[in-house]
């Protein structure tokens, strides 16, 4: 049987999905990959075990369905999550230094000041904030041996390089343009911002379409040597095109660690309202526009309230907290700042609104009720900025799997969501670009038309405006906390 192995490789986990001609899953296989904490706001993993993980859930994935011929590699990655490595030896010079790490916030202050943030926005379609690899690259570098060869790069970067055998230093149009080095009108790396960043641009992978070839695999355990790698994307990206969501409006959030929100454009709009604009795949040359809104904390505040109240997991909290209505306490969780559409480092995580006769019930009600509130703001800002309707608005990620937590993202944003029985949204949809590129599906009309199986959650009427107000000013507190700190 001829399949495609796709890999998702994620923050906590990597994932191999094996799909075939016909779209369907035939196994999948994971396997945690480690996070660390050396200091607070700093978030990091190690690019070794990043790399063994993912062999790790190909063994398994492989050892499900092993009467299998595999046509060709995908990589879906952690999107803004950057490494460095030695040119010559492969030898990482460096930890990965996460999406969610803050430690280089002070350099996106200075930045600030220094009047660059129009011209970052113009060039890139991104703000200037931590989360974004321009400084990190800045804080890697600075931190190399003197005389080593260097490059830079993403993680589909640092994959292709580990599974070629140090053969290919390339990455994807998607994951570059969320660099803060890739001008998007242009295409390509941009001296200019390497010049802000102080960044050698030449250090940087070239550049290719999502659905493209990548090289071939090397030392790649249980997968042949010359096995073609024909894709690479960013994970939402390749979630948004696993959904089949090529109308422009047509969107989706993918629930994780953090959330990703992108809804696919009909043509580049620069960004405002808290919102960034990124090219969500590229195929012949051409690139997709999408806004996204980037959620730094979603359900990973889950597992921290469920240790908070003494629950056994998350699903106990989940459970408790249907039990209470809606229109509690607040709860913003800016546990390391807050992203779209606030894009402020120094939130705070915080309760609002608490008293006497408050429940543990409401407390997790509040947690589990903050992924919805959160959706809404960006929504509200994409459609605030675009003045045209939402379309089709597909979910995915482990917590979209919850009836629960997904009828109240459909009450906040007043628009039915999808949602898909298959979690690996963001595997296939790599899976799909690299058939794409061998001709197992001739083009985005075959792909749409793969069938899919979904169930529709229309809104229930809810106080939207009572449950807003408690909201909004929960968040308000929060990010007034700086203000507060000067004040004394």
């Amino acid at each position: 049987m001829l399949a495609i192995l796709a890999i998702d490789q994620g923050t906590t986990n990597s994932k191999a999905v094996l799909v075939s001609e016909k779209g369907e899953v035939l196994g999948r296989g994971s396997a945690a990959v480690g996070i660390s904490y050396p200091k607070p706001g700093w978030v990091e993993q190690e690019p070794n075990r990043l790399y063994t993980s993912v062999c790790e859930a190909i063994e398994v994935c492989l050892k499900a369905v092993p009467d299998v011929t595999i046509a060709a590699v995908a990589i879906s990655n952690q999107r803004e999550s950057v490494t460095v490595w030695d040119a010559e030896t492969g030898e990482a010079l460096g930890p990965v230094l996460s999406w969610q790490c803050r430690r280089t916030a002070p350099d996106c202050e200075r930045l600030l000041v220094e009047g660059h943030l129009g011209r970052v926005q113009a060039l890139t379609g991104l703000p200037l904030d931590p989360m974004f690899p321009g400084s990190k690259f800045r804080w890697l570098l600075d931190r190399v041996p003197n005389g080593r060869p260097v490059r830079l790069g993403t993680i589909d970067s640092w994959l292709v390089h580990c599974m070629s055998g140090g053969r290919r230093h390339v990455c994807d149009a998607s994951n570059a343009a969320r660099s803060q080095l890739f001008d998007l009108e242009e295409q390509t790396w941009s001296m200019e911002l390497g010049e802000i960043f102080g960044v050698d641009t030449a250090l940087l992978p070239e550049v290719l379409d999502s659905s493209a070839d990548f090289g071939t695999t090397k030392g790649l355990q249980g997968v042949p040597d010359g096995t073609p790698i024909r894709a690479a994307i960013g994970d939402s990206h390749a979630a948004l095109f696993g959904h089949g969501a090529f109308k422009p409006g047509d969107g989706k959030i993918t629930f994780g660690t953090g959330s990703s929100v992108m809804t696919t454009l009909p043509r580049f709009i620069a960004p405002r309202n808290g919102v960034t604009t990124t090219v969500a795949w590229r195929i012949d040359g051409t690139p997709t526009f999408a806004f996204e809104g980037n959620i730094l904390v979603s359900a990973a505040s889950l597992p921290w309230m469920a240790g908070i109240l003494g629950l056994a997991d998350v699903a106990a909290l989940i459970d408790l907290a249907e039990t209470a209505e809606a229109g509690g306490p607040g709860f913003v969780p800016a546990f390391v700042g807050l992203g779209a559409p606030y894009w402020n480092s120094n939130a705070r995580a915080l309760f609002s609104q608490i008293n006497f006769s408050t429940t543990r019930a409401q407390m997790a009600r509040s947690v589990t009720d903050s992924i919805a509130f959160q959706a809404h703001d960006v929504i509200a800002a994409m459609r605030a900025q675009s003045g045209g309707e939402l379309g089709a608005l597909y979910v995915d990620g482990g917590p979209s799997q919850n009836r629960f937590l997904m009828q109240c993202v459909s009450n906040l944003v007043e628009h039915a969501v999808i949602q898909c029985e298959a979690p690996e949204a963001s595997a296939v949809g790599a899976a799909y670009l690299a058939g794409l590129s061998l001709g197992l599906w001739r083009d985005l009309e075959v792909i749409a038309a793969i069938p899919r199986s979904t169930q529709i959650i229309d809104p229930e009427p809810v106080d939207r405006a009572a449950l807003l107000n408690t909201w909004n000013d929960a968040v308000a507190r929060s990010t007034s906390r700086q203000t507060m700190a000067k004040g004394e």
